[in-house]
Parts: structure tokens; C-alpha cells; sequence
């Protein structure tokens, strides 16, 4: 009988490893890129308003990215963890995949929380269409999520199992 991949060593490493990942593409492209917001707004536009609101938001978004590096070194070493022997299931796919579900993870978490249930922030903050953003961030999670499952799982081509799978 063939062992359930859906919590294997593999998908675990995946879903931790998308969860930090997907904090770092947020604090890239959102905090620092695109400057829509930080971890903690201070005013309704989330731009800083003097050089001391600067230095804290710059010190609030140094911490969440110490967080999501720490939760990457940790899917890192899940990763190598599911890499040693005995291991059932073994691909890139399922781990891609686990990695987008992860990444939705934390994209709909973070979204629910921080944007809806605590309001520290907003993908857009002072943008007229605000909330739109906010709920098109908050919907990119279950989609990554599916988007991970069906890589992972979906069956659209002949399964056929890779060179990678070990006994």
C-alpha cells in the first residue's frame, strides 16, 4: 500500500518553505518595491510622516522578514529532513505544489488578520479602490492553494511516476 503523499516529509517542507516564501515576495514586492504598505501603518496612506515613523516602520518590517527567514530555514530543513532516507515520495512537483499551497497559506492568514481582523494595514492603503486590493490579496491565497493542489495532486496528463520517486 502506497503511503498518502497529502502530509508526507515532502509536502510539509513545501507548505513551510511556501509560507516563507511567500512573507518574503510580500515584504519585497509590497513593503519595500512598491512601498503600498508595512507591517504597521501609521497614517491613512501608509507613507511614513516624519524620519522617527520611517525608522519603526523600517524596524517592524526588519522583524517580519527575520520571521518569514527563520520559517524558510525551517522548510529548508524539512526539506533535507524528507531528502533522507526512508522516503516514500520524492518530486518536484509535489513540492512546487505544496510551496503555492504554502504561499497561499500565508497570503490569506495574513490578509485576514492584518488587513480585515486587526486593520495594521492594507495592500493599498488610501487608495480609492482599497478594499478592492485588499480582497483581490485575500482571495490570491485559496487560488495559490489550488492552484498547489491541483500541480500536486491533479491528474491532467497521464501520471507517470518521475525519475525522482525512490522506493
Amino acid at each position: 500500500m502506497k503511503p498518502s503523499p497529502l502530509f508526507s516529509p515532502l509536502v510539509r517542507a513545501g507548505l513551510v518553505l511556501g509560507l516563507g516564501l511567500g512573507g518574503f515576495f510580500d515584504g519585497i514586492v509590497f513593503h519595500q518595491i512598491l512601498g503600498w504598505h508595512h507591517v504597521v501603518c501609521t497614517t491613512a496612506t501608509c507613507q511614513p510622516d516624519s524620519i522617527a515613523a520611517l525608522q519603526l516602520q523600517n524596524t517592524q518590517d526588519g522583524w517580519f522578514h527575520f520571521s518569514v527567514w527563520l520559517l524558510t530555514i525551517s522548510g529548508v530543513v524539512l526539506l533535507f529532513r524528507a531528502a533522507c532516507p526512508p522516503v516514500s515520495l520524492w518530486s518536484g512537483r509535489l513540492l512546487g505544489g505544496a510551496m503555492l499551497a504554502g504561499w497561499g497559506a500565508f497570503n490569506f492568514t495574513e490578509g485576514l488578520i492584518n488587513h480585515h481582523l486587526l486593520g495594521l494595514h492594507h495592500v493599498r492603503p488610501g487608495h480609492p479602490h482599497e478594499f478592492l486590493y485588499d480582497m483581490l490579496f485575500l482571495a490570491s491565497g485559496p487560488a495559490l492553494a489550488a492552484a498547489g493542489w491541483v500541480i500536486s495532486y491533479g491528474r491532467l496528463t497521464p501520471h507517470r511516476p518521475s525519475p525522482g520517486i525512490r522506493p
